[in-house]
């Protein structure tokens, strides 16, 4: 299992334009491992018989199993820990297969030192195709006063 490596930035750290990325491919193991975490069992994501019938002619990836890209990226490099979730907006414009790697890309757009909150742009891709894009908003923890 491969981890993104920690990075810490305070919102004193923070500027407009700043980009973190998370590239993973999508494992059969993963899919099944967020059913059994979530309950979502539906079938589409676990069953290929089920899901050949289906538009998307096999399995595919929970649409929030995508998303949880995004928040590996928030959690652990931009802003990274100690960053906490105020909102997230999602828009699922295509799906993800077993197997394809997802490159999830977090910006800086806005920063409101007043609340020391950060608005984040929040995409994933799967060879350069925008599969989701969404806003985040987060509270930065400010730099410690030694």
């Amino acid at each position: 299992m491969t981890f993104l490596a920690f990075q810490t930035l305070y919102f004193e750290d923070l500027s407009l334009g700043m980009t973190e990325a998370y590239a993973k491919t999508v494992r059969s193991s993963d899919v099944v491992g967020f059913a059994e975490i979530t309950g979502d069992r539906n079938p589409i994501h676990l069953s290929e018989h089920f899901a050949a019938r289906t538009p998307f002619k096999g399995r595919i990836a929970h649409g929030l199993y995508t998303a949880g890209l995004i928040s590996a990226v928030i959690g652990t490099r931009l802003p990274g820990p100690g960053a906490i979730y105020i909102s997230q907006t999602l828009r699922f414009l295509a799906p993800v297969k077993i197997g394809d790697e997802v490159d999830a890309i977090v910006e800086v757009v806005d920063l409101d030192p007043e609340r020391q909150r950060a608005r984040l742009d929040c995409r994933c891709e799967v060879g350069g195709a925008v599969v989701l894009e969404g806003e985040a908003v987060v509270k930065v923890p400010r730099r410690p006063q030694d």
